[in-house]
């Protein structure tokens, strides 16, 4: 049997994220929602800056100062989202958007020029804020920014590479991150603009802050974006990234790993290039990282790679990532155990790692992180124990940890999870035989009273009928469900008594069928054609205003009420029709077509009303089938026995 489960089911999303540009601004104002006279002259800067960029184009050195200047207002400004909206109300998109080129100059000027890539660095800056919100993105690419920042990206090409080059290609690749962040149409764009190559070779820049910038663009380009993921790696892209893997800097390492899981993200074919360039153990290696972000990324990319080839499964385990991801499981990161589940729920639905996965400590974490609030992570914690459930060799462990108990008492949060425990508790209980049962009826004999409590409560649940004497009189398993009721918890005494309950239901083993005992007096069935029907009707009930048809002798010969009623010296004995005023036209319905064929289907919504009707009329037979379906809807859902006990009184 095994758990239907997509690609993408469960899969965490690695989005590209958006950057964080102030970094290098030194001045940090605090900005509050203007309104008002605030809000008036806050406009009115902006526009005085507009006003400056406007007029100032041109290579003239206060130009250029009075420019430098009003882009770093303006991106000063935009730090603060809330007044991002007064200054592209101001006109500062198309502004900007012309200062992110050099102003023009005679082909043959080869001198130095004021301020060189440093406008354009400002101006790319302030529209990296402005793209922070997405309603501004289309503006910003609608003025015409892309090319000219793709063109930023060239310039370590034809100039010396100096601090404003670096800064300016950074700024840009940034720019870029925050324009695509979640806009599919601009990731398109960008790859039309020719965007994608420069960032590649990018990945190669000796300043490691420009090589972060690109992977970051990268990483939001290639996010569900199946044209750009192809020409990433046409251009070459995993080799470096897989060398930026191993790089001490956590920055780089964290980029790099989220730009390749984006690229193998629902991509089986750039997948398996990743995995052949070598990517498998940087990435292993980056489970045991002191950057949590790449520690997730790197959990999540593992699972991804798990996804469908079973000898990658093996591959990774082999490899050493079981033990880290493992030790996941215990951070008070909830994003870092929801990445981890992710990755051993997929490690383990390989009958070669399951075994592994619980020897190296793997179980217990994972029955604890079903009490998870999160139901991502409880899910992903489910499935890979239903996974680990799939081993013989991890059923004893099960049940020694309490895992029965707790997959039966967890409080699941969706139903695809509820799905999956329940699939778990069949996988457990189709391997209680052989060898298995043989080593848990060895924990009841040798194991510390607590385990053999847990082993005697689980059997109670999972054993199949046939070895109930081995299990519960041969080794003295009643004496420790029985021993349970005397506990102090009042934890212990339900599940000893629920055990027990379930025990004999499972003994009785009824049927509908043979749920009757045989009646003391010989049964006249009329049969079904009779039920209700005015041919050689003698007597008539009243039911809720209604006229229901009857035949003396079948009820005579049903039950000693009715023998009674007739037969004695009630006045019902002569009457021709007889009001019966407490019980509802479908109980008492039901009743007589049990009495008139001896047999009746009954349904846990009417069955406890039936159940007052038969012991009214002392109709044994048709208690008998009520009590088992009570009896069977309290083994399916014990929660409900202590409500619903005294029906069975």
């Amino acid at each position: 049997m095994e758990l239907q489960r997509s690609e993408d089911q469960g899969l965490p999303e690695r989005k590209g994220q958006k950057r964080k540009l102030e970094e290098e601004i030194q001045e940090d104002r605090e900005i509050s929602l203007p309104t008002g006279a605030a809000r008036r002259a806050l406009l009115a800067e902006v526009t005085a800056q507009v006003t400056v960029l406007e007029s100032a184009f041109t290579w003239r050195e206060s130009d250029r100062s009075a420019a430098k200047r009003a882009t770093h207002v303006l991106a000063e400004l935009a730090k603060n989202e809330e007044v991002v909206n007064v200054i592209v109300e101001g006109g500062a998109v198309p502004a900007l958007v012309k200062h992110l080129q050099a102003p023009p100059c005679e082909d043959r000027d080869r001198s130095p020029k004021p301020f060189e890539h440093e406008v354009e660095k400002g101006s790319a800056f302030a529209l990296g804020l402005l793209a922070v919100k997405p309603e501004h993105q289309q503006l910003i690419v609608d003025s015409g920014a892309l090319s000219h920042l793709v063109n930023l990206l060239r310039r370590y090409k034809d100039s010396s590479i100096s601090r404003a080059v670096i800064s300016v290609i950074r700024r840009a690749a940034d720019a870029l991150t925050n324009l695509a962040h979640e806009n599919s149409s601009i990731k398109t764009r960008v790859r039309m603009e020719g965007g994608i190559p420069p960032l590649v070779e990018l990945l190669e820049f000796t300043d490691t802050k420009v090589q972060r910038a690109a992977a970051g663009a990268l990483r939001t380009l290639a996010f569900k974006n199946d044209e750009n993921k192809n020409q990433i790696v046409e251009c070459n892209a995993l080799p470096t990234l897989i060398l930026m893997l191993r790089s001490e800097d956590a920055a780089i390492h964290y980029e790099a790993v989220g730009v390749i899981g984006n690229l193998v993200h629902s991509s089986p074919n750039i997948k398996r290039e990743v995995l052949a360039a070598g990517a498998l153990q940087p990435v292993i290696g980056l489970l045991n990282s002191c950057c949590s972000e790449s520690q997730r990324e790197a959990a999540l990319l593992l699972g991804q790679f798990a996804a469908t080839d079973s000898d990658c499964k093996v591959h990774i385990v082999q490899r050493g990532a079981v033990r880290p991801l493992i030790e996941m499981l215990h951070s008070p990161d909830v994003q870092l155990k929801e990445m981890s589940t992710f990755a051993l729920g997929r490690l383990a639905q390989d009958t070669h790692n399951q075994a592994g996965i619980a020897h190296s400590g793997g179980l217990v974490p994972l029955l604890k992180l079903l009490d998870s609030k999160n139901g991502s992570l409880q899910h992903n914690a489910a499935f890979a124990l239903y996974g680990l459930a799939d081993n013989e060799d991890n059923v004893s462990d099960f049940i020694r940890v309490g895992g029965v108990q707790r997959l039966q008492d967890g409080e699941f949060i969706v139903q695809a999870t509820k799905d999956c425990v329940a699939k778990t508790l069949k996988r457990l209980e189709e391997k209680i035989h052989g060898r298995v049962l043989n080593h848990l009826l060895y924990l009841m004999r040798i194991a510390e009273k607590p385990v053999q409590r847990r082993v005697a409560l689980a059997l109670a649940y999972l054993c199949s009928p046939d070895d109930q004497r081995t299990i519960f009189i041969d080794n003295n398993g009643l004496e420790l469900l029985l021993g349970l009721l005397g506990s102090t918890s009042t934890k212990q005494q339900l599940d000893g008594a629920v055990a027990l309950y379930k025990l004999s239901n499972k003994a009785m083993t009824l049927s509908p069928m043979d749920a009757a005992p045989p009646s003391p007096t010989p049964q006249v069935y009329l049969g079904e054609q009779y039920v209700n029907n005015a041919t050689l009707s003698d007597v008539t009930f009243l039911v809720e205003g209604r006229r229901f048809y009857a035949h003396r002798i079948c009820l005579l010969a049903s039950s000693d009420a009715f023998r009674a009623m007739f037969d004695g010296g009630y006045r019902e004995k002569d009457a021709r029709d007889i009001e019966i005023p407490n019980i509802k036209w479908e109980v008492f319905e039901l009743m007589m077509r049990f009495i008139y064929t001896g047999s009746v289907d009954v349904t846990l919504d009417i069955a406890q009303d039936l159940l007052r009707a038969a012991d009214q009329y002392l109709l044994e037979g048709l208690k008998r089938l009520c009590e088992y379906t009570i009896a069977q809807a309290l083994a399916s859902n014990p929660a409900n026995s202590s409500r619903d006990s005294q029906l069975l009184c």
